[in-house]
């Protein structure tokens, strides 16, 4: 009992972290949401969906885009959550002093290899974005940046080594719905 006490309060430390480290950010949604809706969303999908229960895994992903997106930096990562989460985090953290084209080309070509725990966060982020993009997108992107997007999506994961086939199947699904749902626009 002690164990899943004290797995909650890591999982609970992590989202207090994210909750201040993002608390000025929004989504680019047409709502403008806020920013931590997404790393929630994407431990929620590993848990739900790919039935993860590690605690680690599941605060890096609530974790997963603080080094690249907020002030937070991988020391100060490791000081709070240890070397597995930082090391985690830094796996799906895009340099972002990199043009975003180069970016989006190393993503798809670190996909191959990256950790077990890295690529299921991979999956639950591009499952959220997916959804976004399908539902509730950028109010600035056109339909086409909106289909490139889950073109380029697929080829990640599509890259990434197989480690959960409920998380890779609803990732499937939610592409094939989202295309549909674009197709008919």
């Amino acid at each position: 009992m002690k164990q899943t006490s004290d797995s909650n309060l890591f999982i609970l430390r992590a989202i207090d972290f994210a909750a201040r480290k993002h608390r000025d950010q929004r989504r680019k949604d047409e709502e403008s949401s806020p920013y931590i809706n997404h790393p929630i969303s994407v431990s929620l999908s590993l848990a739900e969906i790919g039935g993860v229960r590690d605690p680690e895994t599941l605060a890096a992903a609530i974790l997963h885009d603080t080094l690249e997106d907020t002030v937070t930096t991988p020391d100060e990562l490791e000081a709070t959550f240890g070397r597995r989460v930082r090391r985690i985090v830094e796996e799906v953290t895009d340099d972002k002093s990199l043009p975003k084209a180069e970016r989006k080309r190393l993503q798809i070509e670190h996909a191959r290899s990256l950790s077990p725990e890295a690529v299921l966060i991979k999956l639950g982020d591009k499952i959220a974005n997916v959804l976004d993009v399908t539902h509730s997108p950028p109010a600035d992107w056109s339909l086409e940046r909106r289909k490139e997007y889950l073109d380029w999506a697929e080829t990640v994961i599509k890259n990434c080594p197989q480690t959960n086939t409920a998380l890779e199947s609803h990732f499937n699904q939610v592409l094939k719905e989202g295309r549909r749902k674009l197709l008919s626009l």
